[in-house]
């Protein structure tokens, strides 16, 4: 699981660049600058750390609990693009209504747990806590 989700990384920051990258651009949250040029340099930007972190997932297995860590934190830190999207009714990747946007904002939470379950991370935070 922890390498299937590498490679939907690999593929999202792929599309970031490429072939999706109007799409990905309804998702910068309004309330940061709305100049194309900035909200092209936050796809592209993301695109990079989402391809980074999907070689990370699949390449860095010794480093699987810090890498799910850090890519649970960034669907954390992205998360307002997805809210943004739902408030401002913002069509793109086929959520064309308010009630596809917002079921789309319940499955977060369900990357950020794939992103701790599959790398060790979540069972490494439950010990630890138990410390």
């Amino acid at each position: 699981m922890r390498i299937i989700l590498g490679g939907l990384m690999v593929l999202a920051g792929i599309g970031h660049l490429t072939f999706q990258r109007e799409e990905f651009q309804a998702q910068v949250p309004r309330w940061l600058p709305s100049s194309p040029e900035f909200m092209d340099f936050v796809v592209v930007a993301s695109g990079v750390v989402e391809i980074g972190l999907g070689l990370a997932m699949i390449f860095l297995w010794k480093h699987q609990i810090k890498v799910g860590i850090v890519l649970a934190i960034f669907y954390v830190l992205i998360f307002p693009g997805n809210i943004s999207q739902y408030t401002n009714g913002i069509d793109a990747f086929g959520l064309d209504t308010d009630r596809k946007r917002f079921i789309r904002l319940f499955f977060q939470p369900v990357l950020i747990l794939w992103a701790l379950w599959s790398t060790g991370a979540l069972k490494h935070l439950m010990n630890k806590s138990k410390d």
